[in-house]
């Protein structure tokens, strides 16, 4: 989406250019943010200002390059203090994007909803993952909407507790001990190390003889790309197996 702003002397072209729109007082002021900043500074990501606008101004309309006066903002904001009227607009104001921009960030983020909470999650009677598919299928059956003001991560825990309430799905936030097994070889160490920053927690390792056994906690979410790694990796001749559940904390309220 680009846009050229027209001012007296010059005319400034922006280009991924997201208008962000507050009513007040009677009058519209806006300001121009680069596309993605908006949803980061609001979910606390960036925070920046200088990150998150194209323009450091408050304009009355920004494709016209109508700046906003200092009456206006000392009338409907009772301050003339760019910052804070900036933070109030970004706070409070609507994101203008176009429908099709809509629908796409709509799907992404029902996406992103549905991977965290399979990620997080397994089923508490079989022990198992569930896969990004089955859980979007749940939230389609619960009808489930997404709301593009908030974090992915906030709504999955909305979406988690959802499914528990319904009993949809035998849901629960949990991590997975798991025991690898592996002949010793010399790609043992490199394999190690591909494989730990995917785990929560190694627990207990033994390099002892001629074979090789590690102990972690991991994401349930990562489950399937660690045997897939062990799979190729050692030709089959590696096991993963599930040992036991640690549940997530009830009072753990993030990710």
């Amino acid at each position: 989406f680009e846009m050229v702003i027209q001012q007296p002397s010059n005319q400034i072209k922006l280009t991924n250019v997201s208008i962000v729109r507050l009513r007040k007082g009677g009058k519209r002021f806006e300001i121009a943010c680069y596309k993605n900043k908006v949803m980061e500074w609001r979910s606390n990501v960036e925070t920046d200002l200088d990150e998150v606008l194209q323009i450091h101004n408050i304009f009355l309309n920004v494709s016209k390059g109508q700046v906003a006066s200092k009456d206006d903002l000392n009338k409907c904001f009772k301050t003339d203090e760019q910052d804070k009227i900036i933070q109030e607009i970004l706070k409070k104001g609507e994101l203008q994007v176009s429908e099709k921009e809509r629908s796409n960030q709509l799907d992404t983020m029902w996406r992103d909803i549905a991977t965290i909470v399979a990620d997080n999650c397994i089923n508490p009677q079989t022990k198992r993952p569930y896969t990004v598919t089955m859980i979007e299928k749940a939230m389609h059956d619960l009808h489930l909407s997404v709301n593009p003001n908030r974090s992915s991560k906030s709504q999955a825990l909305d979406v988690i507790k959802q499914l528990q309430e319904k009993k949809e799905m035998p849901i629960q936030r949990a991590q997975m001990r798991v025991r690898i097994t592996m002949a010793q070889t010399k790609e043992t160490k490199k394999l190690r190390e591909k494989m730990t920053p995917l785990m929560a927690n190694v627990e207990d390792e033994d390099f002892a003889g001629d074979e090789y056994e590690l102990v972690a906690l991991i994401d349930p979410g990562k489950y399937k790309v660690i045997n897939e790694m062990l799979t190729s990796e050692t030709k089959g001749r590696a096991t993963i197996e599930i040992m036991s559940l640690r549940e997530t904390e009830e009072g753990d309220e993030k990710f």
